[in-house]
């Protein structure tokens, strides 16, 4: 059994420890002095890229071409980049473990999912013309430094905005860091500059001297949480400050001849130095320890301490945790370290267990959670077990206890456990794991393409695995040498009864890869058209993309396909591509109509809808303000017409030469009378001449244009009553008939208020009866008239009625006329 504290040592009043991760990293041959290398932060993927301004051993077999090799943290090969694009200036990662490549002319490429696809994009400002000199990574963004000390900030590569920061001295800059915007007050980042004797504070406002005495500084290093800031200068002296520069907090001489490789902080509460294949771990008070190696090392930062890198070894070092110190000190007498006491006597079966467990009784549940905690800080399985045992004693003695903690735990243990395995070469602790968050950690395995390990994780903790059978399947069309028939075939007996497979990112992979018609089959299988239709968009399948689209009944996606497909396609293949789509084509008039009438036109005369036609010329022509505009607008859909002999298209044609007639009135009209005339219907034509007196003018269209006697009796009525010309309607009431009944003379003459020449209208409304009549005569006024009337008919309970509505001066006639009937009686 292993000693848990083995891999300890002290530094001060803390304790450290350096675990071993995985052994025979990489070939000898490599020479890892000769490579620039850059670790993804929580245990991620290393990138090695050689070192061009160093020589390097001839190798006849090894090829000449340059290349950045991604591999595990256990040196399994992940992917192999080549590389020609010039000098690299920069190699970082990204939270979501993005490799970032910085090149001299200020280009940047972000490769993702750990292949070789990319984006790209500029740092602008002056990169190219005065060329990037390093870079400074952080796990959302970057810093690069060009030669003339300018400095260019990417806060965020997701979307890259390139930006000029404050123009610091142009000074010879010794070493430089950055203090990410999430750890600065200003929320923007901050770059330190050791330029001269001192340090150059600059972020997006300004470039700040600092005046600290004892430069000039050869390293700068700022920890995780941007609190402190450790400076090395040429003397070797080491400084730990606040990083706002008011507080020192401790020094060390480190008493080398020669400035250290690197400098970097180990967590929050240590720096490391390094030269070649020796390490100096400085703690608090000026506290250190030294680590020696048998070959080169290299220090890959993250949150909670440093993986140490060599050919041989891949090493973890950081502070003991809490809770292990709390348990695993040497002569610890806390609970938690009393209880795994008690689990092991009570493995011997010795009396002594019993008596632990009396002595902590009071401070159980904090052994039980602290021996939790502790079980999750550990590498190694054994020590995982012994302090699960102990929790699981512990809480089985407690009356009340929520085992929540305790399985939550074991979860994330059996999932460390899983991924550490050097198989999978993700060494991450259960800090970096919390900080990571499950899903982004079953991402790190599909980009690895351990399927079956993330479906089991995916599985195990109750998340949708679909992203990982489509990713599956993506690198399946990819990368497969068999036909396309068996891929296809493959990949839909797979996925079949998987829920939220999109087969639409699998066609899309398929299409990338010159496999359209793999594509094509791939799609079919897709459910929804608004996946389907881009895509087959992309890949010129125009006619099945409007089909899938018509068939989903959605008209906003109908309408997207058309409209992508208008850009494209010359008129007349567009049309031929709605022939037998009445949906579409419907769609596409109905769009035309208000936004295209040029498009409208084309779409009639291609069908051949010659009415449709003319009516569009009718409506531009109706839009027209010149008459001469107007009429050549019809006589276009008049000519439409012409050949056709269907009787609604010759109506119409009729109606058209009409309309050019009446503009042509219309317009002298306005030209004799100086009035407005255009635009007006016939009807209102003639009745508006009747109004303007002109009445012979107005009997002559009436007569050009044939129209009806009811019509054109109407319209000489109300004109000459809205002309108020008594006479005229007068002598209209002499002739003997008319065709619109003379009751219509009464009611629109009494409206204009002339109840006596109404009145000359009621005996003529022979039709009538007589109690109607007699309302007539009521309404103008003349109630012996309407006596008479019902006397003529002897309605004596009518004449008693209408003997209420009698002025006083007719009383006595009604009572005359009521009175001769009485007397008959």
């Amino acid at each position: 059994m292993s000693n848990p504290t083995a891999n300890w040592e002290k530094v001060g009043d803390r304790f450290y420890r350096k675990v071993k991760l995985y052994d025979a990293i990489f070939d000898q041959e490599l020479e890892l002095e000769n490579h620039i290398i850059a670790g993804a932060p929580y245990g991620g993927a290393v990138a090695l890229y050689r070192d061009e301004a160093k020589l390097h051993s001839y190798r006849g077999t090894q090829t000449a071409k340059s290349s950045i090799d991604v591999y595990s943290c256990s040196g399994k090969l992940i992917r192999r980049i080549n590389w020609d694009k010039g000098p690299i200036r920069g190699l970082g990662w990204s939270e979501d473990e993005r490799l970032l490549v910085v090149t001299e002319d200020g280009t940047v490429r972000s490769y993702y999912h750990l292949q070789g696809d990319f984006t790209q994009f500029s740092l602008g400002h002056g990169a190219e013309e005065h060329k990037v000199k390093a870079c400074r990574f952080w796990p959302t963004g970057f810093v690069a430094i060009l030669s003339n000390n300018h400095l260019v900030a990417v806060t965020y590569h997701g979307d890259p905005r390139p930006k000029l920061l404050a123009v610091p001295p142009d000074d010879e800059v010794h070493s430089w860091a950055v203090i990410p915007p999430a750890h600065t007050l200003s929320r923007s980042v901050e770059v330190l500059l050791a330029i001269g004797q001192t340090i150059y504070v600059v972020d997006p406002s300004e470039a700040e001297d600092r005046v600290l005495p004892n430069g000039p500084f050869t390293h700068i290093s700022v920890s995780p949480n941007g609190l402190y800031v450790t400076l090395y200068t040429e003397d070797g002296m080491v400084w730990v400050i606040t990083s706002d520069f008011q507080q020192k907090i401790g020094e060390y001489e480190s008493k080398a001849k020669t400035p250290p490789k690197d400098l970097q902080w180990c967590g929050n509460d240590a720096v490391l130095l390094v030269w070649e294949d020796e390490v100096h771990l400085i703690g608090p008070n000026g506290a250190s320890l030294r680590y020696y190696f048998d070959g080169w090392v290299h220090l890959l930062p993250d949150v909670d301490g440093v993986r140490l890198i060599t050919n041989e070894v891949c090493e973890f070092l950081q502070k003991v945790p809490d809770c292990t110190d709390d348990v695993f000190r040497l002569g610890s007498t806390s609970p938690a370290s009393v209880l795994l006491d008690a689990v092991d006597q009570l493995e011997k079966q010795s009396p002594k267990a019993d008596e632990n467990i009396r002595l902590i009784r009071s401070n159980l549940p904090d052994a039980v959670g602290t021996c939790v905690q502790a079980a999750g800080q550990e590498f190694d399985v054994h020590w995982q077990k012994q302090l699960f045992k102990a929790a699981s004693f512990g809480k089985s003695i407690l009356d009340l206890y929520s085992s929540d903690d305790f399985v939550d735990m074991c979860e994330a243990i059996r999932i460390l456990n899983a991924v550490r395995d050097y198989k999978i070469g993700l060494p991450i602790s259960y800090d970096q794991y919390r900080r990571l968050g499950s899903e982004r950690l079953i991402k790190r395995l599909i980009n690895r393409h351990e399927y079956l390990l993330a479906i089991r994780l995916s599985e195990f903790l109750r998340l949708p695995a679909n992203k990982i059978h489509v990713h599956w399947a993506s690198q399946k069309v990819r990368n497969s040498a068999a036909d396309e028939e068996t891929i296809c075939d493959t990949v839909v007996r797979k996925l079949d009864g998987k829920p939220g497979i999109s087969f639409e990112v699998i066609a899309r992979a398929a299409y990338d890869e010159g496999r359209s018609h793999l594509a094509t089959q791939l799609l079919n299988h897709e459910t929804r058209a608004g996946k389907q239709v881009p895509l087959l968009l992309a890949m010129e399948e125009d006619e099945i993309a409007l089909d899938k689209a018509l068939e989903s009944g959605d008209t906003d996606l109908v309408f997207f396909v058309l409209l992508q497909v208008k850009k494209k396609l010359p008129l007349a293949s567009f049309f031929r591509l709605l022939t037998n789509r009445p949906v579409a084509t419907a769609l596409v008039e109905s769009s035309a109509k208000d936004q295209d009438k040029e498009l409208l036109k084309d779409l009639y005369y291609q069908d051949d809808r010659r009415l449709d036609g003319a009516n569009l010329l009718f409506s531009e022509a109706l839009n027209q303000t010149a008459p001469q505009t107007k009429v050549d607008k019809l006589k276009l859909a008049v000519k439409l017409l012409g050949d056709s002999k269907d009787p609604t298209s010759l109506l119409y044609s009729r109606a058209y030469g009409e309309a050019q007639a009446l503009i042509r009135v219309q317009a002298s009209l306005d030209h004799d009378f100086d009035a407005h005339y255009s635009g007006l219907s016939l009807n209102e034509t003639i009745l508006r001449l009747i109004k303007t007196g002109y009445g012979k003018r107005a009997a002559k269209i009436q007569s050009d244009f044939k129209v009806p006697e009811k019509t054109w009796w109407w319209l000489r009525l109300r004109g000459l009553v809205a002309k108020r010309d008594w006479g005229e309607i007068e002598e209209v009431s002499k002739q003997r008939r008319s065709p619109i009944g003379w009751e219509s003379f009464f009611n629109e003459v009494l409206g204009a208020g002339n109840q006596k020449l109404a009145g000359l209208f009621v005996p003529k409304c022979t039709g009538l009866s007589a109690q109607q009549r007699s309302e007539m005569w009521v309404k103008c006024g003349m109630v012996v008239k309407a006596g008479e009337e019902l006397a003529r008919v002897k309605d004596v309970s009518g004449l008693e009625d209408l003997r209420g509505k009698a002025k006083a001066s007719e009383v006595a006639e009604i009572e005359r006329m009521i009175g001769g009937f009485r007397s008959k009686r």
